[in-house]
């Protein structure tokens, strides 16, 4: 009997992804703002306005009361010139750095071209939301937004590499 349930709990546990299913995403709306190629820096005074599909104005209901939000959006042009095979990176300005797994990196060369960002939420009204430093270029696909909540999304203790610790932490 307990070899049964050994059997049964480790096909359960397999290792192998199988055979995963394509998916199909609909953006749920836009950004807009004044910049029109992709960039590096400077996102932090860029207001933008997310425009939300008309069917998702009740949808920002209560999100007022939120100072932050998480947006997810589609890297539309990065998908469509950037080699989103790539495993391995260098990390840009710095050689002494090794290359690092393209998962251990914040960069827009991605196996899916999802971007994420915590932005300041200056106002929202009916489907649209206007927010500050949101790093997406104009006309970029906006996949979700979610209330920025710090008991779940801040993590104090978290851990990074000697490379990505920024003077002062």
């Amino acid at each position: 009997m307990l070899d049964n349930i050994r059997r049964l709990i480790s096909d359960k546990m397999s290792d192998d992804v199988g055979d995963l299913p394509d998916l199909i995403l609909r953006p749920i709306g836009v950004v807009r703002n004044s910049v029109k190629e992709p960039r590096t820096d400077g996102w932090e005074v860029i207001v933008s306005r997310i425009i939300l599909r008309p069917e998702f104005s009740e949808a920002v209901i209560g999100l007022d009361g939120y100072s932050h939000l998480l947006v997810l959006f589609w890297l539309h042009l990065v998908s469509a010139r950037d080699d989103s095979s790539k495993t391995l990176l260098p990390l840009a300005g710095d050689a002494s750095i090794p290359c690092q797994g393209v998962l251990a990196t914040r960069s827009q060369q991605r196996p899916n071209p999802i971007g994420t960002t915590v932005v300041y939420q200056l106002s929202s009204k009916e489907n649209i939301l206007r927010v500050r430093g949101l790093d997406a270029i104009d006309g970029t696909p906006v996949l979700d937004v979610k209330p920025y909540i710090p008991l779940y999304d801040s993590v104090p203790s978290a851990r990074l590499p000697s490379w990505a610790v920024v003077d002062g932490d």
